[in-house]
């Protein structure tokens, strides 16, 4: 094989997967960011093997791709998939590097999930001497689904699963020991470590005025998904393939661009708004002949096309180039699909300053910046909140001026340096617990309250003995708790102030985000609350 020169980080990543198959864990899912060359990595991991392997792709359309990688670098493989399909991979290899890579005989596979379950007694010998099992977008593996089934028929092999990120809407754990075959968890970097180091584009985000209410959308209690027909009957009934096309022209014109819709009807609406605009644009799909698809894809990189509008095709897996630009017209509760689609516009180019997201569904409002810090893990509560830390994530806010979104750290939009007015000041929520911005009633009510409990104990001159020593106690103990966690808190804003650099204003912000309370009315909690607020503070400070 020829494979290309890893990046460290994913020669890190790939020497991770080895160490944890040597501690014992057969199956290992390995997390890194969409764009930080997943399948490059998992290449040369079979470079270095050199052992009876196979690569299974969890869509149809995603192995002639995968095909297409391998014969890139010069990996002579056999391909199990129809007969139309490996007749396109040769096309595909003939054409982009002048002679096939496929031999039927290769010890190394490249498969579709479907047709590998469909020939399990036709190739019964061969997954006996496979070694190595590999699985893009391995979320989608559970023990009795038709992935986890796929992987199973290798009985002597050791597996790995790559993904950007390992939750799955319906909270089903990845983990052999709850519903998943993982064994073991290695990370890579983070998307803001390759944004850092120069590896993914930077982004920037519009979210216009959404044109559906999701809100009105059911979730499923089964996929943790919106409601599809829900969701196609919202988007029908909208305004959206119009204000697709107003936005792109207004924010990232000229710019090439996939557009994510909800049906074929959707796409083929918007493709043909976007034509009658000036905008060069076509709908695909899974439905689409694959030489087709590729041709498009083809003059979309040579810049004959603006838009690729899709239904389900670039939001997984799909691998293209070029995208400047991301036009989200499809709500979606997956974290892992926001992250897919988000991330197709933030691989780097030449001349490529930033990719630009323009969100018509909120999509960035319920998920919040892809780059935030997330605390990933195998195992999870499945009956309880998401595999994924998201109690303390920041919101995401949108400017009414200029559109741009940001985290609501801060009543100041970054981009353009508008006030963003709060609809009222007389609760916390309505300015995101920023004590600056309470209205006058509200700090009085809080102060009465605060100077009410600092004071001396109210006990009532008629009750007994027993009850006044009682409730001096318990109001002793409840100032004792408050004074730890006021010097908490303190120690908390200190850092933010001396090490981040932070106002009063974003502090009080983020508390109120990161806690679930403001500091004014965490003054006021009784003994216990006090004492697991302050807890949480500090287990906070620790991380």
């Amino acid at each position: 094989m020829a494979v290309k020169q890893l990046r460290p980080y994913q020669e890190k990543l790939k020497y991770d997967v080895r160490v944890a198959w040597s501690e014992g864990h057969r199956n290992v899912c390995a997390v890194a960011p969409t764009g930080s060359g997943k399948t490059l990595t998992m290449t040369s991991l079979f470079d270095d093997l050199q052992v009876v392997s196979v690569a299974i792709a969890h869509r149809q359309e995603l192995v002639g791709q995968m095909s297409l990688t391998f014969a890139e670098l010069g990996i002579t493989h056999r391909l199990i998939a129809p007969k139309a399909v490996i007749a396109f991979c040769i096309a595909q290899h003939v054409q982009k590097c002048g002679r096939s890579y496929y031999h039927p005989q290769s010890p190394i596979g490249v498969a579709g999930i479907d047709t590998l379950l469909r020939r399990g007694d036709e190739l019964a010998q061969w997954f006996n001497q496979v070694q190595v099992w590999d699985i893009d977008e391995c979320h989608h593996l559970l023990r009795d689904n038709k992935w986890g089934k796929g992987v199973q028929i290798f009985p002597n092999a050791y597996g790995v699963g790559f993904t950007a990120s390992p939750v799955r809407c319906d909270r089903k754990s990845l983990a052999r020991t709850q519903h998943g075959l993982f064994d073991a968890m290695v990370l890579g970097p983070s998307m803001r470590d390759l944004m850092d180091q120069g590896h993914l584009a930077q982004a920037k985000i519009f979210g216009p005025t959404p044109s559906i209410d999701r809100s009105k959308i059911e979730v499923s209690k089964s996929t943790g998904e919106l409601n599809h027909s829900q969701t196609v009957d919202a988007v029908h009934k909208s305004r959206i393939v119009g204000d697709i096309v107003d936005s792109y022209l207004k924010f990232a014109s000229g710019k090439r661009g996939i557009t994510f819709t909800v049906d074929i009807e959707q796409a083929v609406e918007t493709a043909t708004a976007f034509n009658a605009r000036g905008v060069r644009a076509v709908a695909v799909s899974s439905k689409t002949p694959d030489a087709v698809r590729v041709a498009m894809i083809d003059k979309f990189r040579a810049g004959q096309l603006d838009q690729l509008v899709n239904v389900d095709l670039f939001g997984e897996g799909m691998d293209v180039p070029a995208v400047e630009v991301v036009s989200m017209g499809r709500p979606t509760q997956s974290f892992s699909l926001y992250l897919q689609q988000f991330g197709r516009c933030m691989r780097t180019a030449p001349g490529k300053t930033h990719g630009i997201v323009i969100d018509h569904v909120e999509n960035v409002k319920v998920h919040k910046l892809p780059w935030r810090d997330q605390a990933w893990s195998l195992e999870n509560d499945e009956a309880g909140k998401r595999a994924r830390k998201v109690d303390d994530a920041i919101p995401v806010t949108t400017c009414t001026t200029c559109f741009q979104a940001f985290e609501a750290v801060t009543s100041i939009c970054p981009h353009c340096g508008a006030k963003q007015e709060p609809a009222g000041r007389s609760l916390p929520e309505q300015v995101d617990g920023d004590l600056i911005e309470y209205g006058p009633e509200l700090l009085a009510q809080l102060g009465d309250e605060q100077r009410r409990i600092d004071g001396p104990p109210q006990v009532p001159q008629e009750a007994s003995e027993m009850v006044q020593r009682a409730i001096r106690r318990n109001w002793e103990e409840r100032q004792q708790a408050q004074a730890h966690l006021r010097d908490t808190i303190a120690l908390w804003a200190g850092v933010g102030l001396h090490v981040y650099g932070r106002s009063d204003s974003e502090q009080y912000r983020r508390f109120y985000w990161k806690f679930g309370i403001d500091v004014g009315n965490a003054k006021l909690l009784d003994r216990a609350e006090a004492e697991k607020l302050r807890l949480q503070i500090l287990e906070d400070m620790e991380r």
